[in-house]
């Protein structure tokens, strides 16, 4: 990982070990979804011992749970950079499907935060990653507001979770494994339960977006 040291004493180097075991997290992520990686893998990726991995970080899940919050920011930043051109109710909920889209590792995260890595972490992660999640959305609401499409702040907010919502929950069913999309291709009538990610999340964001304002 470009590291000379042994041991990580100095505070730059406990830092870039962080950086190092995340980097790698994420690597092996993207090549084997979130589920796959163990707490020994990130720690072989980066020559460590599983003991020596938890001194910076608690569990696995802490691990992921940072990355998520990472992730969030990232998605957070596109999302308000391109809303800063939406002039209509279609182009504001494509902004969320397709930002979701361009990062799956982003969509399989949100697909486990909340029904693995939330359950095995300190308080101080978990409040962490709320905060960021809680900041962020908050951002694009006050974006989506800035847009002059009817939407409050509130309900902006409400709308940009909507999406990560449906994009952790869709992005599975939308990218099946092999022998789902084997039983896909054999049998035509089952194709409907591999619903298509960016049309579907669309479809769903605008019924929100029409109705939000007569639940005021």
């Amino acid at each position: 990982m470009g590291q000379h040291f042994v041991r990580a004493r100095r505070p730059e180097q406990k830092r870039q070990r962080r950086e190092a075991i995340l980097a790698a997290a994420r690597e092996l992520a993207l090549a084997s979804g979130v589920r796959a990686v163990s707490l020994g893998n990130v720690a072989a990726a980066v020559c460590l011992a599983k003991s020596n991995v938890v001194r910076y970080f608690g569990t696995r899940e802490e691990i992921y749970l940072e990355l998520a919050a990472e992730c969030w920011a990232e998605w957070g930043t596109a999302l308000v950079d391109r809303l800063d051109r939406v002039t209509t109710a279609d182009e504001l909920v494509g902004a969320i499907a397709e930002t979701l889209e361009a990062r799956p590792l982003f969509c399989d995260l949100l697909g486990h935060a909340a029904t693995s890595l939330e359950h095995n972490v300190s308080v101080e992660a978990a409040r962490s990653f709320k905060r960021q999640v809680k900041d962020v959305l908050a951002e694009v609401g006050v974006a989506i507001a800035r847009t002059g499409l009817g939407l409050t702040e509130t309900e902006g907010f409400e709308l940009a979770a909507a999406g990560t919502m449906f994009g952790g929950a869709l992005y599975p069913a939308a990218h099946p494994p092999k022998t789902l999309i084997e039983v896909y291709a054999s049998d035509p009538e089952l194709a409907a339960l591999c619903p298509p990610f960016v049309p579907t999340i669309k479809r769903a964001l605008a019924a929100i977006v029409a109705g939000l304002p007569s639940l005021r």
